[in-house]
């Protein structure tokens, strides 16, 4: 450890006496210092080298350094003592990859290199993909406590989703109901058409408005999708290419050609449609449930690794035609996220801190303290509706939810959020410094969640929800 010491403070020494670099308030340099060594929320490493010269290098400081080389040598010395853990966990996790700001390979970091996670310096590589998809990747696998794929009770439940969605006009409120604490894999793409308004109660009304609705799509791409080459769409229609492959990059289902043309079209159209706000980096992130829970409908195998020119052209179409329009119904509702200025979220994070100073004072002192704004790692929060920070297949658990509960998108989010953050209280309390913070807030590990843990954080933004939704003034100061 003295050895370790000694060379971190002979480099602080050497870098300050080359190159000192002024700094401004202590509030501003710790966040200029944090936003210098980390990427933004939809960085994918594009930058394949580090200029080991830039500012990024020269402001470590002493803290950061001599709390680095503890971590090392701590983590050597455990690898010694057992290495049969360290092969245990590798096995199941790739070592390296590129540092990608969602919440796949931030988990993924967290849970193969804590070293890796407290030094923000240090830039991984990315490997060959593999046939073995790691587990933050897998969309199917929904039941982490090992629990059998259905039990009695889950059988009788979608007996009863059955009866519902068979009756002549579906009672769309018993089916909220049934549908709040989770919908079966069976009967949830009927279901996501029917609670997000796209197809209708009545059950004779339903194929010739899928009929329309899809023919209506389809209409908008021959109208308007050529248009992605004129001058006026150029920077839309780049941005959206830019991002599509960056869209869940551990999933080999969304790296497939035919796949990605498929939500550049969709992104495109509900662009163009949509001029007050235009395409928003991370609205790409949110065609992705609807997009595997149509396609589960023709798939009895793993989604993530299914072949989709397996598929016949108007099977394809309509999974597309579909995750348009339900996400298009879907941002109907939270449109105000990504006008200019993104009114919507500030409004958010506001009531978030708010919120969180009145359920948990010592969390909301602790950030205060550090100078931690909740903005700078909320606003992902809400942008991507915590996308980048669960696994899909969590994320399609909870939506089954959102689509349950009135304005789930939009106000019900706020309280999930809440509840998530508390969740992880003492990591959050164990932490002393800014950096430290946001690196654990950026990257939190639900690797290993499922059906359990979602099961439990909603019970929890229930109850937030029942205690202070109608009585705001309850968490005002």
């Amino acid at each position: 450890m003295d050895t370790a010491v000694f060379i971190c403070r002979s480099f602080i020494k050497e870098r300050s006496k080359v190159n000192a670099v002024p700094l401004k308030t202590k509030k501003a340099s710790s966040f200029h210092e944090f936003a210098r060594n980390t990427s933004d929320a939809w960085d994918i490493g594009d930058d394949e080298e580090e200029d080991f010269s830039s500012p990024s290098f020269q402001t470590l400081n002493s803290k950061v350094a001599l709390a680095t080389a503890a971590q090392v040598l701590e983590n050597h010395s455990k690898l010694r003592v057992k290495p049969e853990r360290s092969q245990s966990t590798t096995s199941d996790v790739p070592a390296s990859y590129k540092v990608i700001k969602s919440s796949s390979d931030a988990q993924l970091s967290r849970n193969s290199s804590d070293t890796c996670l407290r030094n923000p310096l240090h830039k991984q590589q990315s490997l060959p993909l593999r046939p073995i998809i790691p587990l933050v990747a897998r969309i199917s696998d929904q039941n982490a406590s090992g629990a059998p794929p259905m039990t009695v009770r889950e059988k009788t439940r979608l007996e009863k989703f059955r009866q519902l969605l068979s009756s002549h006009n579906t009672d769309l409120d018993e089916l909220r109901k049934c549908s709040w604490p989770g919908v079966p894999r069976e009967v949830r793409p009927i279901t996501w058409r029917l609670l997000s308004g796209y197809l209708p109660a009545n059950t004779e009304r339903r194929k010739l408005t899928l009929q329309r609705k899809r023919e209506e799509y389809f209409g908008f791409i021959e109208q308007y999708y050529d248009s992605r080459n004129e001058e006026h769409h150029q920077d839309t229609y780049r941005q959206i290419h830019i991002d599509i492959p960056r869209t869940n990059p551990l999933i080999p289902l969304f790296q497939q050609p035919l796949v990605q043309e498929i939500f550049e079209r969709i992104l495109f159209i509900w662009a163009i449609r949509h001029p007050a706000s235009g395409y928003v980096q991370g609205i790409n992130d949110l065609v992705t449930p609807f997009f595997v829970v149509f396609l589960s409908e023709y798939v009895e195998e793993d989604v993530e690794n299914f072949d989709v020119t397996n598929l016949s052209q108007d099977v394809l179409r309509s999974i597309e035609a579909d995750s348009f329009w339900c996400m298009s119904k879907l941002l109907d509702g939270i449109q105000d996220n990504y006008t200019f200025a993104q009114p919507g979220i500030q409004k958010k994070v506001k009531a978030l801190e708010e919120l969180v100073s009145r359920i948990d004072e010592q969390v909301h002192n602790h950030f205060r303290r550090y100078e931690v704004e909740y903005l700078q790692f909320a606003f992902r929060w809400m942008n991507n509706l915590l996308m980048r920070e669960l696994p899909l297949r969590c994320t399609i658990r909870l939506w089954d939810t959102y689509q349950s509960e009135p304005e789930g998108f939009s106000h019900f989010h706020l309280y999930v959020c809440a509840a998530f953050l508390i969740k992880w209280r003492k990591e959050i309390l164990d932490e002393e410094d800014f950096q430290g913070l946001l690196m654990l807030l950026q990257n939190l590990p639900t690797i290993h969640w499922g059906n359990e843990e979602i099961g439990l954080l909603l019970a929890e933004a229930y109850r937030l929800k029942y205690m202070f939704a109608d009585a705001p003034n309850h968490y005002r100061r």
